[in-house]
């Protein structure tokens, strides 16, 4: 049976264990709040009504196309297609290709700065093999002017945080959302490991300061990794909705 991803492949080991996809997922919801096209996730109104819903279920998808045989995961990336395209027809008028490119090209940096904050370093091979899985998730949506190495998805990348990223009203009131759904110490906590993730750009636009706890933190969570012990931790600090869900995020 043929992939979309292969089984040995970086990317799922990146993709197959849950602390990394939530600090993916956290990474995300700081981006998604500053980007200038966010107006077209409040047009539809899911996202502040649930804004960890709706961030979920981006995660769901890239996980359903990463660990799907390749014909299962290219209806996937159809029914993405399909469901921006239902929203442009609502609104009369066309999410701009930038807006989707911004999302393939988070995906792809917060994979890697996730997996390394957590665990190691990717080598180069390793990163563009990264690239290379969203790279043909763009191409089977048709999104113009990809770039086609990660050579160039770093130019392009750094071109869009200088030129896409803002901090708007809509930030403001998203983030309030995620504090509203999340409670108090959950959103600190989210706000530190994003302080400790997000590219320097991202940093500055939401103001966000490294708390002289969250280093020995990690630390001290890297360590019950190391041992096996941290779902317990993990699992406590999780709203109680989402539990089921995010434990079955853990393949290996």
């Amino acid at each position: 049976m043929k992939y979309f991803v292969d089984d040995q492949s970086i990317v799922r080991k990146i993709w197959g264990k849950a602390d990394t996809t939530l600090f993916i997922f956290a990474g995300a919801a700081a981006e998604f709040a500053l980007n200038k096209a966010v107006d077209w996730l409040y047009f539809t109104g899911r996202l502040p009504a649930d804004p960890l819903g709706r961030l979920f279920s981006t995660v769901v998808y890239a996980r359903q196309i990463i660990f799907s045989e390749e014909k299962a995961a290219l209806k996937a990336i159809d029914s993405i297609t399909a469901i921006h395209h239902s929203v442009e027809a609502n609104r009369g008028a066309k999410i701009p290709d930038w807006a989707y490119r911004d999302v393939l090209f988070l995906l792809i940096d917060y994979s890697i700065r996730s997996f390394e904050l957590l665990d190691r370093k990717l080598s180069e091979a390793e990163k563009a093999e990264v690239f290379d899985v969203f790279y043909r998730v763009g191409q089977r949506m048709q999104l113009a002017d990809l770039p086609t190495t990660f050579t160039e998805w770093e130019q392009m990348r750094e071109e869009h945080l200088q030129q896409n990223l803002i901090c708007s009203d809509f930030t403001v009131d998203l983030y309030r959302q995620y504090k509203k759904h999340l409670g108090g110490l959950r959103f600190l906590l989210v706000i530190q490991i994003q302080a400790l993730l997000v590219p320097n750009t991202v940093n500055r636009l939401l103001s966000l300061k490294r708390s002289f706890w969250i280093t020995p933190l990690l630390g001290g969570y890297k360590f019950l990794r190391r041992v096996k012990l941290e779902a317990f931790f993990r699992n406590a600090l999780l709203p109680n909705e989402y539990k089921v869900q995010i434990k079955e995020l853990d393949r290996y």
